[in-house]
């Protein structure tokens, strides 16, 4: 967290929350949802500033309920989540793959997921579960076998081993790995 947020904090320690103006779409990218957006229900603009991106991406958490916010400064702004709290985009370099999150910071994956609408997921050691982006699934298939019949899937992650590739029903992951997706809709505010 950034060191002016924990000073507005400190200073400010009762603003009160707010839910429904921020989201993270399937693709990673963070979208600001006016009052327009939340009535019709839809994913908002597309957020471009490269400053205030940075500084989402640094005050990105979840509390204890395992609804995800942005700390802005003293305000917690609570995160409409369109599937997940990490999107993630795969890269191949020299014939070595890797993962970044939306914040460009690396995910080692322990566990890859196949869900009932064909999206792929990925989980780490520290229990975070990601999205793979869309955009990246022709590669993921490259490096993939996906699960038929009596074969199973696997995810030939690293040369000298390969992640089972599991199925998980969509409407499973949040209960699972223990995030709300839609605060707005389903908690009151911290």
């Amino acid at each position: 967290m950034d060191d002016s947020v924990k000073l507005a904090l400190a200073k400010w320690p009762n603003v009160p929350s707010c839910t429904g103006w921020l989201a993270l779409d399937k693709r990673g990218a963070w979208r600001m949802r006016d009052e327009a957006a939340q009535q019709a229900g839809t994913l908002g603009t597309p957020i471009r500033h490269a400053a205030l991106l940075g500084f989402i991406n640094r005050n990105y958490a979840a509390d204890a309920r395992g609804c995800w916010y942005f700390q802005n400064g003293p305000q917690r702004v609570y995160i409409e989540l369109a599937y997940t709290p990490w999107v993630l985009r795969l890269h191949e370099h020299a014939g070595t793959l890797s993962l970044t999150d939306q914040a460009d910071a690396p995910f080692e994956p322990d566990a890859a997921w196949l869900d009932d609408a064909g999206a792929v997921l990925f989980s780490d050691s520290a229990g975070r579960i990601a999205l793979l982006h869309d955009h990246d699934l022709d590669l993921f298939s490259e490096h993939a076998r996906v699960p038929e019949h009596d074969v199973p899937g696997a995810f030939f992650w690293r040369a000298s081993s390969a992640l089972p590739l599991e199925p998980i029903a969509s409407q499973e992951v949040a209960r699972r790995f223990g995030f709300v997706a839609s605060p707005a809709a389903q908690l009151p505010p911290a």
